[in-house]
């Protein structure tokens, strides 16, 4: 293959790789700039939430084996994950997540009693949601959640779980899980856009969140070629410049 060849070879390819790659290049570069440009702090929701309270330890709790004894005369427990002590509500209460048949399950009891609770009700996680909140408003709208997808924003987190969301200055939905009893994420919009274009950026138009995932692996490769072959045109495009002024001299 003579250089003439070879040139125009490089540069066809070159500019077809570039319309083929061009979009997803301005798809990564529009979220660098959103990340780069944006408080992480506000996409989380750290902005609008209270953190955690403090447990106050007072009065005599019962152990965590009886509570845990409790808990195998309703369910099945295959192996246990964890026993927790959390505040619900400006109350001490157990909190047992294990494996049974199907799923990881979580139980509350009463840190004083040992008496086991139901999962929380709607009112229950209204305010167990708004005590996180630093400026807490009547919710817009409340939604029980059993089961989402890859794409849901609330994905890969414990359910069923109650979306409650609120509008005005606070903006965001707050996930809180009826049988843990606690907040799992805060919701915004900013959030949103954030994980679309993260999605855009690792290229897992299934979960989002794997960036391992072979389309990326592809792209990344062709267009590491397209940048170099770039650069072949360059230097090949110099070299016969230099060529061309050498014969005109």
């Amino acid at each position: 293959m003579t250089k003439a060849k070879a040139h125009k070879l490089i540069r066809k390819a070159h500019r077809y790789m570039g319309v083929i790659f061009g979009i997803q290049f301005l798809f990564w570069t529009l979220g660098g700039l959103y990340f780069s440009w944006t408080n992480i702090k506000e996409i989380r929701g750290e902005d609008v939430r209270k953190e955690e309270p403090a447990l106050i330890l007072t009065g005599n709790y019962v152990s965590p084996g009886s509570v845990i004894n409790e808990v195998k005369k309703k369910h099945t427990i295959q192996y246990l994950k964890s026993v927790q002590l959390i505040d619900l509500l400006g109350h001490p209460y157990y909190q047992v997540s294990f494996h049974n048949t199907q799923r990881i399950k979580t139980v509350l009891a009463k840190a004083i009693t040992g008496e086991l609770k139901e999962a929380l009700t709607e009112p229950e996680a209204i305010a167990v949601a708004k005590s996180r909140l630093k400026h807490p408003e009547e919710p817009a709208s409340v939604k029980f959640i059993s089961e989402t997808n890859g794409h849901h924003e609330y994905r890969e987190k414990p359910l069923p779980a109650y979306a409650i969301t609120f509008k005005g200055n606070i903006n965001s939905t707050v996930y809180v899980s009826a049988e843990m009893g606690t907040v799992q994420s805060f919701r915004n919009n900013r959030w949103r856009v954030f994980d679309f274009l993260w999605m855009l950026h690792t290229m897992d138009y299934k979960e989002r969140d794997n960036i391992n995932n072979w389309v990326l692996r592809v792209f990344s490769a062709l267009g590491l070629i397209a940048i170099i072959s770039g650069f072949m045109l360059y230097f090949i495009s110099v070299r016969r410049k230099k060529n061309d002024n050498t014969e005109m001299n």
